[in-house]
Formats: structure tokens, sequence, C-alpha cells
């Protein structure tokens, strides 16, 4: 499956696509880690809104954050 930027997608696609469980496009959506409208009770996801998330430069983002979040928590627990 091929994701074109400019084509509408529903969740169920998404998720086949991503390979994740019903629970977790749900919790991007809430955490807004994926952007989308809901048009009639459903949301319908763009594109490019799932070729961001799996983009080399969101994974390069991500990488930093924890690498920052893991040297806040290392200097904090050396004072224990």
């Amino acid at each position: 499956m091929k994701i074109q930027s400019d084509e509408i997608y529903s969740t169920k696609e998404v998720q086949d696509y991503l390979k994740i469980s019903k629970s977790t496009i749900k919790r991007y959506l809430k955490k807004g880690i994926i952007k989308a409208k809901k048009v009639g009770g459903r949301y319908k996801i763009l594109g490019k809104e799932i070729l961001k998330l799996v983009s080399p430069d969101t994974e390069e983002k991500v990488k930093r954050k924890y690498l920052k979040l893991r040297t806040k928590v290392k200097e904090k627990i050396k004072d224990w």
C-alpha cells in the first residue's frame, strides 16, 4: 500500500498501514500525534499526516527527545 499525501484515509486504513491497534490510533488522535478531521462522526486523515509520522525527520525528533529525557533522569537519580 502506497500512501498518497493528498488522499484521505479512514482510521482503519491507517491502522492497517501502520500495523497498530484500535486503541493506539485513538490515543494518537487524542494526543494530536496524528491530526484528523471528524466527518459524520468518523475521523478522516490526510495522507500527508501519515507520511509525517513515519518520516525519518520525526524519528530523529523522537530520538533527540528521548536522549534529552534520559539525561535528565540520570541527573535526577544520581543524587539518590
